[in-house]
């Protein structure tokens, strides 16, 4: 029991109470007091720690910064060209990890696949004096990225430059050709030319050593100017009624070839038989004259009677008239007067 009594004063009798207690447990502090300790017992913010703290953190995120601004990927199908202060001081063409040398060097991406170049339409003469504009492609890459640079400059003035020596080369080839030989498909010189502009244009940009290379020149379609298009075309008309024309006279006089061969073996094959049958029917009469002969020789009187019989058939029909003597033998044979 404790001997602290109640007298109606609560705090009075808490705080005794505690202080009883403090008695029995002086390690129990109050809670005020604690606080006071925990105060008292805190070190002071030293800014100069915090400060070279962060200091080294910055330093180290700026060395990745940088150490990953620096390094370049090449890739299977291109070319990265190191420059330094816009000299190229090398190309990697291999794939894989590089690094560049930072805040002096740089790099730039050039394509190492093949490429098509469309060019613009250009008007050429022919050997023949007349004016067709010419559509062509090319297919090229790039040989050697630091030649190009160095040169060139980039991949626009490269593909002007290209441009510039396949037209001069085609203008050249071309106006040693005339117009038919150009545009006929047939013709084998097509294919030679296209060989031929390739195999030069090459020559020239190996002598201007711009690290490209063209694989193939094509021409693509050959036009004429619209001005000339219409005189192009009555002519082209013109000549292909004149063929039709010429076949047509052509066919009509095989045709009269053939039908006069026809007729003619017509002819005489129809002669032939005519022939042929006047043969056998002349030897059928003679035949038959024998037979009648044989026969008619055993009864002359049958044979004179047959013959009047027949003349009856051949003279007498329904429209016949007839004027006889009475006493003639055919008037009595025809009145049937025998004796």
């Amino acid at each position: 029991m404790s001997n602290n009594n109640f007298d109606g004063d609560l705090e009075k009798f808490i705080k005794s109470l505690f202080a009883s207690k403090n008695k029995k447990d002086k390690n129990v502090v109050d809670i005020k007091d604690a606080k006071v300790i925990i105060e008292n017992n805190k070190k002071p913010f030293d800014g100069r720690k915090f400060a070279k703290s962060a200091i080294v953190l910055t330093a180290l995120f700026a060395v990745i910064v940088i150490i990953l601004a620096n390094i370049y990927i090449v890739k299977e199908n291109e070319y990265r060209v190191v420059r330094q202060f816009g000299e190229v001081v090398k190309y990697e063409n291999e794939p894989g990890i590089n690094f560049k040398v930072p805040f002096i060097q740089s790099v730039t991406t050039l394509p190492k696949n093949l490429m098509t170049y469309d060019m613009t339409e250009e008007e050429i003469n022919t050997l023949d004096k007349k004016r067709i504009i010419i559509d062509n492609y090319a297919v090229w890459r790039v040989t050697d990225p630091k030649a190009l640079i160095s040169n060139a400059g980039n991949l626009v003035n490269a593909e002007s430059r290209m441009e510039e020596y396949i037209y001069s080369v085609i203008r050249t080839e071309l106006g040693q050709l005339n117009y038919d030989d150009i545009i006929n498909d047939e013709n084998s010189s097509r294919g030679s030319i296209n060989d031929k502009v390739t195999e030069r244009v090459n020559e020239l940009l190996t002598d201007g050593n711009f690290g490209i290379e063209v694989v193939d020149v094509r021409i693509r379609r050959t036009d004429l100017p619209e001005e000339n298009e219409q005189s192009v075309y009555t002519r082209m008309i013109s000549e292909r009624e004149s063929i039709a024309q010429k076949y047509l006279s052509e066919g009509d006089a095989e045709k009269n070839r053939i039908e006069a061969q026809t007729d003619r073996k017509v002819q005489e094959l129809i002669a032939t038989a005519k022939k042929e049958a006047a043969l056998i029917r002349a030897e059928g009469e003679s035949e038959a004259a024998k037979i009648y002969n044989r026969e008619f020789s055993k009864d002359p009187e049958f044979y004179s009677l047959y013959r009047t019989l027949e003349s009856y058939k051949k003279t007498i029909d329904d429209d016949t008239m007839i004027i006889l003597p009475s006493d003639s033998p055919y008037a009595k044979i025809l009145s049937g007067y025998l004796e």
